[in-house]
């Protein structure tokens, strides 16, 4: 492998600890603090652009994060269980060094929402709808703690010629133990191997994640733990793909690493509920249960939008409010027309006389007493599949009854002038033998 070839891969960093006195400062205790100081930061304006309190991010947080990080632990022991309490294991004491690395996701996610439930149940906060605001500050705060897989030198795939390929470094401690897995060691500059960088993917991919969550959310408004459900089925389909590439210890299952099977049916389980989760968002008091919500509005708290948040929503719903408010006075301003074109209804009435004794008219429900002005009579004929009825119009009802009326006297009058014809004979005959 040449020096030329050496400086197209990502170097590791030489060490994870640095001595601050007294106290060690861990690359990796450090990137999973950045993250939760993040994700609450996020999380508390995501909140309150929904209508939340100020607040309620860092109250529920307080219970939320101590659980995440106890479950995080408690899975990676549990999956990891020969690391610690097998033949030659490091035992009890680095079970519990959390600091050292390895959190488990699953365990920090599901621990972590027991937590997030407590402290929803005492802010009176619905734990769908809070849920909902942090999923992309919490997929964030993942992707910030990868990076101290990083420094630790763990979480990585099989050798690799990629130009993105991490190297590797032997690392020494202070009891002069050497190997790659040494939080508190030091590089001795030897290259051991150049592998994928797997946590690498899996920041990436958390990021690419998160973008989508934003603009899912604010395109469909999302809600009831469904915004949820995407993240935790978005981040499991990418962790299993990125579990496959992976060849650091694992326990396995079927010779697969446990892992994979995890991620499986997460992303089945989120993908359900995203399914049959209602549709919808809710906003402001709606976030609350009846009671903290009662509480809050005899405070004279409407839960609206802030208007003084820099976000997106609060914008869009500042500007809904303002051409509401535009549409007013065009409403008023057009009502004095619809009373001027009433008159001219009226003088389209006398035409109604010139129109076909049978005339086709269509309803979107039941026929009303008028129909273009004309007065209906009756029901002459109706299409069911097509809602179309022939009605007659009351003018040529009385047209036609007229025209009934002066057949009958045309039939009558044949009789009358037979009984006359001899009388004007006879005045004929008179007038002729007069003339002669």
């Amino acid at each position: 492998m040449s020096d030329t070839t050496l400086l197209a891969y990502i170097p590791s960093p030489s060490q994870g600890v640095w001595e601050v006195g007294p106290f060690p400062l861990r690359a990796y205790a450090l990137c999973i603090i950045v993250g939760i100081v993040v994700a609450v930061w996020w999380g508390d304006r995501r909140w309150r652009a929904r209508g939340g309190q100020p607040g309620d991010v860092l109250d529920v947080a307080l219970w939320a994060v101590p659980f995440g990080l106890i479950g995080g632990r408690l899975y990676h022991v549990a999956t990891d269980w020969h690391r610690y309490f097998g033949e030659n294991g490091r035992g009890f004491g680095a079970a519990v060094a959390i600091w050292d690395g390895g959190l488990g996701i699953w365990g920090a996610v599901a621990f972590g929402a027991v937590g997030a439930w407590i402290g929803c149940r005492w802010k009176g906060i619905k734990l769908p709808s809070f849920g909902d605001a942090l999923a992309p500050a919490i997929l964030l705060a993942q992707a910030i703690g990868r990076l101290g897989n990083y420094f630790n030198q763990e979480l990585t795939g099989g050798p690799t010629t990629l130009p993105w390929g991490l190297e590797l470094y032997v690392r020494q401690d202070g009891a002069g133990n050497t190997g790659i897995a040494l939080p508190d060691g030091v590089s001795t500059g030897v290259v051991h191997s150049v592998v994928h960088p797997t946590f690498l993917y899996e920041m990436l991919w958390n990021i690419l994640v998160v973008i989508a969550l934003v603009l899912l959310d604010r395109r469909f408004r999302i809600g009831h733990g469904r915004l949820f459900a995407l993240y935790v089925a978005g981040y499991s389909a990418g962790r299993f793909g990125i579990e496959l590439l992976r060849t650091d210890y694992a326990t396995e299952i079927l010779g697969v690493r446990i892992n994979v099977f995890t991620s499986a049916i997460v992303f089945l389980c989120a993908a359900l509920y995203f399914v049959m989760a209602p549709r919808g968002r809710e906003l402001g008091l709606s976030m609350y249960w009846p009671k903290r919500a009662e509480e809050l509005a005899a405070e004279g708290e409407l839960g609206y939008v802030p208007p003084a948040l820099e976000d997106d929503e609060a914008d869009t719903a500042a500007e809904d409010q303002t051409d509401a408010d535009e549409l007013e006075p065009e409403t008023d301003e057009l009502e004095p027309e619809t009373d001027e074109l009433e008159p001219e209804t009226d003088e389209l009435e006398p035409e109604a006389d010139d129109r076909d004794a049978s005339t086709v008219y269509t309803f979107e429900s039941d026929p009303a007493a008028q129909v273009g002005g004309i007065e209906i009579r009756e029901v002459i004929a109706s299409d069911e599949d097509s809602s179309m009825v022939v009605v007659e119009s009351a003018a040529q009802a009385e047209t036609d009854a007229a025209e009934s009326d002066a057949a009958d006297t045309d039939s009558d009058e044949p009789d009358v002038a037979d009984d006359a014809e001899p009388e004007v004979d006879g005045s004929n005959r008179e007038g002729s033998d007069a003339k002669d």
